[in-house]
């Protein structure tokens, strides 16, 4: 088995996530409980918490649990929905469909919803954001890193952008998905202007169904329930996964210069390759010449002979496994990311992404190019 497939998944860290799950069993009680107990779990809950903040140079009531990505995009946009009047909400084009979808719930209640255009090669601009946001807006929405393409979006000079605008005027959240980028790439947190960001456990091998999301300063609750995580995100906290997060996301950050030179020396092997294949284009077109502009973890490609969804099954036949794109939408035919990058419906349609990890080893991708031009030369 080859897995390729990274940025829908990583492979589980085994060791760690066992501890976790042993060091929860000891700590079962509800960490809101009074007794004992409670305070024990409590104590370790919070402990953990500051962890995570020491990690990433935050304060660490600044940082909400929560069950992934898609939760963490999602409580501060349902926040402006508890204000008393609509307002604006810009989102960028190349956006996860977590912060899509729920643009587009937010516009059918009357928020006045501005996409904020790519360019051909998926990045982001800050001037593109200034002309599209209005006198109305109060949340702008760009991704870290795109979970598909891999484009890293410049986003300190985007956070930058937004707050000189904003002198005098309305206050404007921004709000970054780092999904693909905690622990990835260089990504100092503290440092960047933003007020709010995602993250999703299993990303780093941590068990599905944990995250965080930081946020710089409290808001209004959308949803309610038994006030836990400063009120915005009710519901028991989930310690087993909580202590994993924390496991996994330390060994990746003690790991960034290696597991980001090992990357960088994987991809760059893999796009030199690549291009020697006939009939194969990168998405996009000038990722090779751009690469230092992209993330070492993620590329996207496509192939003239063969559908994605048909290379992803012939290759997952012969034990390798890809991606058609984001996991989260393999079930929906459009592709609003590469549409927003104006690639052609046949190439949207037979592309492909290869996402590789820390454990990705160069033979494996040697036998993934054999395997594929083997695979293409059936289909000529």
């Amino acid at each position: 088995m080859i897995y390729l497939d990274w940025a829908a998944t990583a492979m589980p860290q085994e060791d760690i996530n066992t501890e976790a799950l042993k060091k929860s069993f000891k700590y079962f009680a509800n960490p809101s409980s009074k007794h004992f107990l409670g305070k024990d779990a409590r104590k370790i809950l919070e402990e953990t918490r500051s962890e995570i903040a020491e990690l990433l140079h935050v304060i660490p009531d600044h940082i909400i649990f929560t069950s992934g990505g898609t939760e963490g995009d999602y409580i501060p946009m349902l926040s402006f929905m508890a204000m008393p009047s609509p307002c604006s909400i810009a989102v960028s084009s190349i956006e996860h469909s977590a912060v899509r979808e729920q643009a587009a719930v937010m516009k059918a209640r009357g928020y006045k919803i501005l996409q904020i255009p790519a360019d051909k090669n998926g990045f982001i601009s800050a001037d593109s954001v200034l002309k599209t946001i209005d006198s109305d807006t109060a949340f702008v929405s760009v991704m870290a890193v795109n979970n598909e393409t891999g484009a890293i979006q410049p986003i300190a000079e985007i956070g930058k952008a937004i707050e000189e605008y904003s002198k005098g005027k309305r206050r404007i959240h921004f709000h970054t998905d780092a999904v693909q980028a905690i622990g990835k790439i260089p990504f100092e947190l503290s440092k960047l202007p933003i007020h709010s960001t995602s993250f999703s456990g299993h990303k780093i091998g941590a068990p599905r169904g944990i995250g965080f999301l930081y946020l710089a300063k409290n808001m209004e609750a959308f949803i309610r329930g038994g006030g836990q995580e400063n009120g915005l995100r009710p519901g028991t906290e989930n310690l087993a996964g909580v202590l994993a997060l924390s496991g996994c996301l330390k060994k990746y950050y003690d790991n960034s210069e290696t597991y980001f030179s090992h990357a960088k020396k994987l991809m760059d092997f893999l796009i030199e390759e690549l291009a020697s294949i006939k009939g194969l284009s990168f998405i996009p077109e000038a990722r090779p010449q751009l690469n230092d502009k992209f993330s070492p973890w993620i590329l996207q490609f496509a192939v003239k002979e063969l559908t994605g969804e048909v290379l992803v099954r012939c290759l997952s036949e012969r034990g390798i496994c890809i991606s058609t794109g984001s996991a989260c939408s393999s079930k929906k035919q459009n592709r609003p990311v590469l549409e927003a990058m104006k690639i052609d419906s046949k190439m949207q349609q037979n592309s492909v992404r290869v996402s590789i990890g820390p454990l990705t080893q160069k033979n494996e991708l040697e036998e993934f190019l054999k395997i594929l031009k083997e695979i293409l030369n059936k289909f000529r």
